[in-house]
């Protein structure tokens, strides 16, 4: 349902849009899209291993890289398509012991591993906000449903 919403937003961005920033060092909302896709495989491994990775670079490094691979809204879309099937598959093999339980996290320390198990769709939603403020940057005051 997040996804959707999301691409939902993106799907009312202008193409003249697309990589427009209301300042030199804001996101575009191709960066967002693509912020989101690298993103959302990354959750997915998470939650199959049912641990973080032991070093913070290990789980921002490769985000990083398919993040910069990303150039258009096809790309963005297909990966983010991808890696929210990869989370929901990875969602269906949660026992009710991981559920409860914490684990260690760089630069978190110990979290509840349920905080990663919404982390997914809060992302989504909470960029899929970034993208409709942009929209009212440009004058776009429309409600998309």
């Amino acid at each position: 349902m997040s996804m959707d919403r999301f691409l939902n937003d993106l799907s009312f961005v202008p193409a003249d849009k697309l990589t427009w920033r209301p300042t030199p060092t804001a996101k575009s909302a191709l960066d967002i899209a693509a912020h989101c896709a690298g993103y959302s495989g990354a959750f997915a491994s998470i939650i199959s291993a049912g641990k973080f990775p032991s070093r913070v670079e290990d789980f921002l490094d490769p985000i990083q890289a398919a993040i910069e691979s990303i150039t258009t809204l096809e790309q963005a879309e297909t990966i983010l398509r991808k890696g929210i099937a990869d989370t929901i598959a990875a969602l269906d093999t949660v026992t009710p012991e991981q559920v409860g339980a914490m684990i260690e996290a760089p630069a978190l320390g110990s979290t509840p591993f349920n905080f990663f198990l919404t982390l997914p769709a809060r992302h989504l939603e909470n960029h899929g906000a970034q993208i409709d403020y942009l929209q009212t940057c440009w004058g776009d005051l429309e409600v998309h449903f």
